[in-house]
């Protein structure tokens, strides 16, 4: 018999670990198979790993959207075919060049930009994942995605050793972005470490490890404490009949989400559409 648990759980995922990895050990402890995750990790990767459980699976595609933070290390001169230290050696560079020249680059990738794909990854293309293409040595053409560099820093500079620390939004691979300021620098960059520090509001002060999990010292966070920050109304009887049959609604509000309370509890996410609010989740 399976747990009724609702609710999201933020972990704090180790390295080798894949995200499925995660959540088939997850759902063991819980003993429940509705669970899934907001956001895959690749496995040399760490940090948050925000996990979706029960009726709370429905916000999957909600949390998957909101930015990310991470603190990323790389190293100069040279270039592997994952984009990270897992792969093969292929390109190399002797070229030295300046703190400056690193600080002024990383700073200039504050932005929006088209950014390529790496090859090892699961975008799927006519059918087949990317990393199936590169596995069989077969030629295709990488897509690009729009993604948002909110913010971008530089934590430290050691050598050819570099550590930055950036927000991103939905999409963006942060081994390309790596990739990129190397090619910027006219020479390569590889990363090789990486770990998530915050979902959206959810930082990784608050995960908790695989051991902990299992030793019962968690803490799952209800709708209510998932939606705190999204504008709140609560229904009376008359509009919670509307609600209830998932009609638009036209407000006089500028939240993108709105969700509707009743008797406390969060009964359904509203997201505008044009000129009027339509069901996004009903709970």
């Amino acid at each position: 018999m399976q747990n009724s648990i609702n609710g999201i759980l933020i972990v704090d995922k180790p390295t080798e670990l894949t995200s499925r990895d995660v959540v088939n050990r997850v759902s063991k402890i819980l003993k429940t198979k509705k669970i899934g995750h907001t956001g895959t990790l690749d496995p040399m990767a760490t940090g948050v790993l925000v996990l979706t459980i029960g009726k709370c699976t429905k916000l999957t595609d909600y949390l998957t959207s909101t930015y990310k933070e991470y603190i990323a290390t790389f190293i100069l001169g040279y270039e592997t075919d994952t984009l990270d230290t897992t792969g093969k050696k292929k390109k190399n560079s002797t070229k030295i060049v300046t703190k400056r020249e690193i600080i002024d680059v990383i700073n200039s990738y504050q932005k929006e930009y088209l950014q390529e794909v790496p090859l090892y990854s699961a975008v799927k293309i006519k059918g087949k994942k990317l990393y199936e293409y590169a596995r069989k040595d077969e030629k295709v053409e990488l897509p690009k995605r729009k993604v948002d560099i909110k913010k971008i820093e530089v934590l430290s500079i050691e050598e050819n050793e570099i550590k930055i620390k950036c927000t991103v939004s939905k999409g963006t691979y942060i081994r390309s972005l790596i990739r990129d300021i190397g090619v910027c620098l006219g020479t390569y960059a590889t990363m090789s470490e990486l770990t998530r520090t915050k979902q959206g509001s959810f930082p990784i002060e608050e995960s908790f490890k695989l051991e902990e999990i299992e030793s019962s010292n968690y803490k799952i966070l209800s709708v209510e404490e998932i939606l705190k920050d999204v504008k709140s109304i609560e229904l009376d009887d008359k509009l919670i009949k509307k609600v209830e049959n998932g009609c638009p609604l036209d407000l006089k509000e500028k939240s993108e989400f709105i969700k509707f309370t009743y008797e406390g509890k969060v009964v359904a996410l509203y997201k505008k559409d044009d000129s009027l609010y339509k069901m996004y989740i009903k709970f």
